[in-house]
């Protein structure tokens, strides 16, 4: 992002409490500064002041810094020789943004597919432990009882009806 001619940051926005990587590629690197500073500071009064000593590059001078949680990011740059690149003696002075707190996701509680898949097994599990427990109670005490009939399937039936009649026809003949 090109905030400023010869100024560029590795962001789009300059948002509070983060950390941003500026290159500078104006005045002083154009006439072979050996090393450059940032000079810097937040808010109107330029609160927290401090110097940075920018890495020389093919590029340009880099450096990163941390800004701090202010409504500005004031500032400029100063060379071995302490020639100052201040943009005319206005200073380089950009807003930051604030966070917003409603869409910050918090690290501590990642969210997966992982715990859905968990709850639905889960929930399996307590349906087929509900109807276990539903036939122990219906029909344990049948069983007990001896009251429990056990069904017997139609085709059983027809067979069972047929091998009672050949036997009953049986004892027919040995009774004559």
């Amino acid at each position: 992002m090109e905030l400023s001619k010869n100024i560029f940051f590795n962001t789009d926005k300059l948002v509070e409490n983060t950390v941003v990587k500026i290159s500078y590629t104006g005045e002083l690197f154009q006439d072979g500064s050996d090393s450059v500073s940032i000079h810097y500071g937040f808010g109107p009064d330029w609160d927290n002041v401090n110097d940075v000593a920018m890495e020389k590059t093919e590029l340009g001078f880099q450096a990163e810094i941390e800004l701090s949680g202010s409504e500005s990011f004031n500032f400029c740059f100063m060379n071995e020789d302490e020639k100052w690149d201040n943009n005319n003696n206005e200073n380089y002075i950009f807003p930051l943004e604030k966070i917003q707190n409603e869409l910050v996701v918090l690290e501590d509680e990642p969210v997966s597919l992982g715990s859905a898949r968990k709850l639905r097994r889960s929930y399996l599990w307590s349906k087929k432990i509900r109807l276990t427990i539903y036939k122990l109670i219906t029909y344990l005490p049948k069983l007990i009882s001896g009251n429990y009939k056990r069904r017997i399937k139609p085709d059983n039936v027809a067979t069972a009806s047929a091998s009672n009649v050949q036997a009953d026809n049986s004892n027919d003949s040995n009774v004559d």
